[in-house]
């Protein structure tokens, strides 16, 4: 996984990420393994469902689970490494559709930082 940090501005930036396929691979087949030995399909008993019918019917969307758990956490856990002062959260940035069957995946977030201002406070004077 690769992450970098471009600055647009004083106040916005983009974080990219690059998500290999060996990044969430492990994750997505020990997912569809226990899925296998749970699932209930006519037809089948229950732990003996082929892996192959398990991916046909559930790969997708345990790939893109898996690839957003682990989005989410290295995205923190950059913001936190970093010490990046933002404001809010970071908003995805979608240009174009994404291909998930691609061998290395691209997602950019958006991001604002926290602007520096000073404030001058005078003592208020009691009157008595």
């Amino acid at each position: 996984m690769k992450i970098t940090l471009n600055k647009k501005n004083k106040l916005t930036g983009i974080i990219s990420m690059e998500i290999n396929k060996s990044d969430y691979e492990q994750n997505v087949n020990d997912v569809l393994k226990r899925y296998s030995k749970t699932a209930k399909i006519p037809g089948f008993r229950k732990g003996f469902v082929p892996i192959g019918l398990i991916k046909k019917q559930y790969g997708n969307a345990v790939k893109v689970d898996e690839i957003n758990k682990l989005l989410d956490s290295n995205l923190k856990k950059y913001i936190q490494d970093e010490k990046l002062d933002i404001l809010g959260g970071p908003i995805p940035h979608t240009d174009n559709d994404i291909n998930w069957d691609s061998e290395i995946i691209n997602f950019d977030f958006e991001i604002g930082y926290t602007p520096e201002f000073k404030i001058n406070l005078k003592s208020k004077k009691t009157s008595s």
